[in-house]
């Protein structure tokens, strides 16, 4: 669990230090390619955390929920939160895809 919630401060830590140079970017007036690498690079490391998240509510949350029988419910659940976020499910990029 702690290896978890590092993996997701850190993720969260550098999007938030990614998304300050973006804002700096902006207000130097930076070309506008550039800026959307950038905004494009801070979406990629907020979906990673988003996947961290997700799999490790499935490995504990979801995981508990039915063993103790109540597989429906966390089912509903699933469904009801991943209409929010769809790229949850997207595949991480591989090596040579580019990001």
């Amino acid at each position: 669990m702690a290896q978890y919630h590092d993996q997701v401060l850190n993720r969260l830590k550098t999007a938030r230090g990614h998304l300050d140079g973006v804002v700096r970017m902006v207000e130097a007036g930076a070309y506008c390619p550039d800026v959307m690498k950038q905004l494009a690079a801070v979406q990629g490391t907020l979906e990673a955390a988003s996947r961290t998240v997700f799999r490790n509510h499935l490995e504990t949350c979801v995981a508990d929920a039915i063993r103790a029988g109540r597989t429906e419910e966390i089912v509903d659940e699933l469904m009801e939160t991943l209409k929010y976020d769809r790229r949850v499910l997207r595949p991480t990029p591989t090596e040579g895809e580019g990001t």
